[in-house]
């Protein structure tokens, strides 16, 4: 499908939306197509050439970008990636607002988009129904006469999507990739990370999380004296089960968090809790095994329960369902939650327009039948073929890297070759799309649709027990302006949200794609050999299938990349530089070496195309620096302070500034494309490198 083909569905799109706000839908419908214009790839408009790109080619490549695009008061982060954000989902809203207005529709799933995104956007019924909806599952919780209820009541609510106490789902089992298994995983706390309840880093933001606890309760109908003292109660048992838990940096090693046991032992370990009551009341299958990422955590767990009285605990359930439910409930909830979570912990000023929750929330539920619609409308076959030609490339450049790894030895090279021969590109949209007839979407029910998309997901995963792995299934939307590399699946998965401009565009000049959409084929790439992705062989097995000699020299270089990207400064305190912010380097480790590994399998892969014939100038650019320039300016990145001072403890990714300058430091050719002399800050005289 030609570019002009999608402007000419859009405009067609846009012609029914009007006729149909006209008819008296325009609740539902925009009252403008409010489509924002795609940036090119590579925009000279927003680099700022007074300064050295020698000395900092964030702000080189971005400079003019970071000035005219302040972080809007409804985000917490603007990025290049949000530009494509806020378009997609103007998309998104067309295709719902449409299939909502189409009320004698005859397909299934566009009248389940649609009723859903409908009753998503009726706010003024929610707050007319007030808490009626979720009173049934509140009286449910109250009902409950002892600690023997409390394994049904768990299950249940774990199908409605609130966290309780842990997670329980399926997962490929780390000794045979060929099967799904049950996984039992820690979990349970509504803070971003456990450091927010043990380090005092964070005693602001806990005093403030109290407050907000009291006034969730207050607002559930309870009266101050009680809502404080239950907002303390599950301040204290979130406290237990944050210490329980293992750190973001302990997990990112594959064998801290893969634990199989027979669940006899399992049940063992956290006797309190009677785990037969919760499986039948999950509606798991039966299994003789699972998967425990964190033994320690269900030890810590089972003193808890032992230690908390029932009306502690059933405090602790109904918080946990209202914070689960807070989006579709009265807009007094969703504003209460909004000035903790968007305003004290992330920075955000003003809460997101209805329709973008709506739409949000709308791919999260019915992911695979809005993003069914979405790739129909945005993602023409070419584009595919020519993605799939560049993933080719990428990976011949991966090849010879291994094969020319000085640090390597010929048996560890050659299991690497294997791993890479067999790993699969997912590109676009699944072969096959998810059946939803099963799920009942009703309209004018906004709690409801959630809960039930909910208990549908949970069921979904929990069927997968004991049954072959599908590897034809998708983790993201086909909407989704992501990537990733599973390394159990051992592939690299592209939705087509991530596959349009800046990202990639049919139309761009082949430095400018490789540079922004290929430099990232070559970071999931990467991802496969990382300091995680390493520990899995060729069929997704957790397998050292690594020397002695060759692992030690694994560690050796990527210590160097945790020890430089641990100095660099996020954010800087204006009173008292020891307390500047920096990068935890252990916990950015893999997306570091993935940074770094595909610019490198991307510009080797561009030359390799090129060859002696790199075309004319563009903007000023040969293709080399146009490669570049690409690159950093796909990563111009505005973030306010909370949001900094949350990613260091969450985010496994760098921030925009290091993903650039912190990458092409590393990569001598950078230096040689743009004549920097010899120890500049862009071109120092030593580098790190693993791939």
């Amino acid at each position: 499908m030609t570019s002009r083909t999608r402007r000419s569905a859009r405009s067609a799109r846009f012609s029914a939306a009007m006729a149909l706000a006209a008819a008296g839908v325009g609740s539902i419908i925009p009252s403008a197509w409010a489509y924002q214009p795609l940036p090119p790839i590579v925009d000279p408009s927003a680099m700022d050439r007074s300064i050295d790109p020698c000395t900092d080619f964030f702000q080189y490549s971005c400079g003019n970008w970071l000035k005219e695009n302040p972080v809007p008061a409804d985000q917490v982060k603007w990025w290049r990636f949000s530009e494509l954000d806020e378009h997609t989902r103007a998309v998104l809203r067309g295709i719902l607002a449409q299939a909502a207005a189409e009320k004698d529709q005859t397909s299934p799933v566009s009248r389940k988009i649609g009723d859903y995104y409908a009753a998503c956007m009726d706010e003024p019924t929610m707050d007319a129904q007030g808490l009626a909806p979720l009173k049934p599952e509140l009286d449910s919780i109250a009902a409950i006469k002892d600690k023997s209820d409390l394994p049904a009541a768990i299950a249940r609510l774990h199908g409605l999507g609130a966290n309780v106490l842990f997670s329980f789902s399926a997962t490929q089992d780390y000794t045979d990739a060929a099967m799904d298994i049950a996984q039992a995983d820690q979990g349970g706390f509504a803070l971003p990370d456990r450091d927010y309840y043990l380090l005092d880093d964070f005693k602001d933001e806990r005093a403030a999380y109290v407050q907000h606890l009291g006034k969730m309760f207050g607002l559930l109908g309870d009266p101050a004296d009680r809502a404080a003292a239950e907002a303390a109660t599950v301040m204290r048992i979130e406290t237990a089960l944050a210490k329980a838990a293992m750190s973001r940096v302990e997990r990112r090693e594959p064998k801290n968090v893969h634990h199989k046991m027979s669940l006899e032992d399992f049940a063992k370990s956290a006797p309190s809790f009677v785990w037969k009551q919760y499986l039948a009341a999950a509606q798991a299958p039966a299994f003789a095994s699972l998967d425990v990422s964190d033994p320690g955590f269900f030890t810590g767990l089972d003193e808890s329960l032992k230690n908390l009285s029932l009306d502690d605990l059933k405090t602790y359930l109904r918080w946990s369902l209202v914070h689960g439910s807070a989006a579709m409930l009265p807009k007094r909830f969703v504003d209460e939650d909004f000035a903790f979570f968007g305003k004290k912990l992330g920075g955000q000023q003003e809460l997101k327009a209805r329709w973008k929750r709506c739409v949000e929330s709308s791919d999260q539920s019915l992911s695979e039948a809005l993003g069914q619609a979405y790739a129909a409308s945005e993602f023409p076959p070419q584009a595919k073929e020519r993605v799939l030609a560049m993933v080719r490339t990428i990976e011949k450049a991966m090849d010879a890297d291994i094969r020319q790894s000085p640090w390597m030895g010929e048996a560890t090279k050659r299991k690497a070759l294997e791993k890479l021969v067999g790993l699969a590109n997912k590109i676009g949209y699944p072969d096959k799309w998810r059946d939803y007839s099963r799920l009942s979407i009703l309209p004018g029910d906004a709690l409801g649709n959630l809960q039930r998309a909910d208990v549908f997901e949970f069921r979904r995963q929990l069927a997968k027990i004991g049954k072959p792995v599908d590897r034809g299934e998708w983790y993201m939307s086909a909407p989704t302006d992501n990537a990733y590399y599973d390394p159990q699946m051992n592939d690299i998965n592209f939705p087509a949200g991530i596959l349009q401009p800046p990202n990639f565009d049919l139309r761009a000049d082949t430095a400018a794609i490789y540079g922004a959409i290929g430099a990232t084929v070559g970071h999931e790439l990467t991802h496969g050999f990382d300091d995680e992705g390493r520990h899995y062989d060729a069929h997704g097995n957790m397998k050292d299938w690594w020397t002695e000699a060759d692992g030690n020299a694994f560690e050796t270089r990527s210590q160097g990349f945790v020890d430089e990207y641990s100095s660099f400064v996020t954010l800087k305190d204006s009173k008292d530089r020891a307390k500047d912010v920096k990068l935890n380097g252990k916990l950015t480790l893999g997306e570091n070496i993935a940074d770094n590994g595909g610019l490198v399998l991307a510009y080797n892969a561009l030359m390799d195309t090129l060859g002696k014939d790199q075309g004319r100038p563009i903007d000023g650019f040969d293709a080399r620096q146009r490669f570049f320039v690409s690159y950093g300016q796909s990563w111009c990145f505005n973030q306010t302070d909370e949001m900094a001072k949350k990613a260091v403890k969450v985010d496994p990714h760098s921030t925009g500034r290091y993903r650039v300058n912190g990458v092409v430091m590393n990569l001598p050719e950078f230096g040689q494309a743009f004549s920097c002399k010899a120890g500049s800050p862009m071109a120092p005289a030593a580098v790190n490198r693993v791939w």
